[in-house]
């Protein structure tokens, strides 16, 4: 897939990736466009979390491409990644032995010299970042001490903070109350990048997303809208469960109704 779009921040063209001779995800071909908030959603197993590390060249592809803007991602240095692609994944680190203001700060190494040091407005954006994950009263404390939740925060600060122009993020939502999950999302929504985010819930991802990709054994079985993605039929078929499906009646959002004495 030749990137002439200037639209396009990221692309993906007949991606496979393989493990033990198993097809984890086939054939997957795909534009990101800029400002996109994109939920990619499916059932256990279905190659959520391979894709997202492929995107960020955790793995390579057995096959395929994936383009970052004009470039092939696999000629871009891990520094040069770590400028363009902040990530957070699903479970947080359990091995830093820092403070919670520590954790953070790293957000600011892909960006800086080996020997530069901290200016003031470093110090301000680390505040900043802290206050809008709700930590700012935590930052002296050791991040091993933290609930996995304030964990999985201190990351997100840790991603704003490097200021990326893709945030990637794996179930961000995973270990938190359902205000901090909405808290997460909205932050995410508010800051004026492109991002992609595998979620389990929904209802969550019909809210925050403006697109859907939905993937199952591997496979893009769909691509669009909440509403085009989220439909009876592929409901039933991909995730085996029946549901009803209607509109908020204030944000005009598709929301789902789960039938619980209906299913497969």
């Amino acid at each position: 897939m030749n990137n002439q779009d200037n639209n396009i921040l990221l692309s993906a063209d007949n991606l496979n990736w393989s493990v033990r001779g198993r097809s984890i995800l086939k054939n997957l071909t795909f534009c990101i466009n800029r400002g996109d908030f994109i939920g990619i959603i499916g059932p256990n197993g279905a190659g959520k979390t391979s894709l997202l590390r492929c995107l960020y060249h955790k793995i390579s592809p057995s096959s395929g491409t994936i383009h970052f803007e004009d470039r092939p991602l696999q000629q871009l240095s891990r520094q040069q990644i770590a400028q363009k692609i902040a990530v957070v994944l699903q479970e947080p680190p359990t091995d830093f032995d820092i403070s919670v203001l520590d954790v953070i700060r790293m957000g600011l190494i892909p960006n800086k010299s080996l020997l530069s040091f901290d200016t003031d407005e470093d110090q301000q954006a680390i505040l900043a970042a802290a206050e809008k994950v709700d930590l700012s009263n935590h930052l002296s404390q050791s991040f091993n001490s933290l609930s996995g939740g304030e964990k999985q925060r201190a990351i997100i600060a840790r991603a704003i903070l490097q200021n990326p122009q893709l945030l990637l993020m794996d179930e961000p939502t995973n270990h938190l109350d359902i205000r901090h999950q909405i808290d997460v999302l909205k932050l995410a929504g508010s800051m004026n990048i492109t991002v992609l985010v595998s979620i389990h819930d929904l209802n969550l991802a019909a809210t925050f997303c403006n697109r859907l990709i939905m993937l199952d054994e591997g496979v893009i079985v769909a691509d669009g809208t909440p509403e085009q993605v989220l439909t009876q039929e592929l409901l039933h078929r991909v995730f085996g469960i029946h549901a009803e499906l209607d509109r908020h009646p204030f944000s005009n959002k598709v929301r789902i109704t789960f039938d619980l004495n209906d299913h497969d």
